[in-house]
């Protein structure tokens, strides 16, 4: 199983301090899982031109390669002006509209306050389920105060964290178990 943790953003540390916690969880509960970890901080990514995505060059190819071939997508993003950094809208414009069929996405959020809590309902869903992915219903949203000194110190947002790392691992093999029941009948 390949999961790729994308921390969305080109700034800031929040974000990335719930990523590497989030995947340090992962590595522990399933350590046979391939893991990933694609912090658009520190990649040169060009903006979108309309290319195929395997057309492009560098980091572009690197992160839009590593993600096309993920089982599992966990993405972080912080909240700018209500809504995704465009760091991360550009990783969306890169990929092709089906990019995330038979793929499981989860979501957590990074805000600094409570009234950006549906950002990920308006915004992210929709274009996630644009593009095919199945979404891990549930997601973590965690704010300004739930954070010290590059650390978590929230119980709560820490036990949810682990529940939507096993709620995405649990989805994957769902759908690998619908695809194979599909291949099975149709003898491929």
């Amino acid at each position: 199983m390949k999961i790729v943790g994308i921390a969305g953003s080109n700034v800031g540390s929040k974000t990335r301090t719930a990523m590497n916690y989030t995947l340090k969880v992962t590595r522990e509960k399933y350590p046979d899982a391939d893991i990933t970890l694609l912090d658009l901080a520190d990649y040169h990514m060009v903006f979108s031109d309309g290319r195929n995505y395997w057309e492009y060059e560098g980091d572009t190819k690197y992160v839009t390669e590593t993600i096309m071939a993920a089982d599992a997508l966990i993405i972080g993003t912080p909240t700018f002006q209500a809504s995704i950094p465009a760091a991360l809208k550009n990783i969306f414009d890169l990929l092709p509209i089906n990019a995330f069929r038979d793929k499981v996405v989860s979501i957590f959020v990074t805000a600094g306050t409570a009234k950006h809590y549906l950002m990920v309902e308006q915004q992210l869903k929709p274009i996630l389920s644009y593009m095919k992915a199945y979404i891990v219903p549930g997601y973590v949203f965690i704010e300004e105060k739930d954070f010290h000194r590059k650390e978590i110190v929230n119980d709560d947002i820490l036990f949810r964290i682990e529940r939507l790392v096993e709620d995405t691992v649990l989805q994957v093999n769902a759908v690998a178990s619908m695809k194979q029941a599909k291949d099975v009948a149709y003898d491929f």
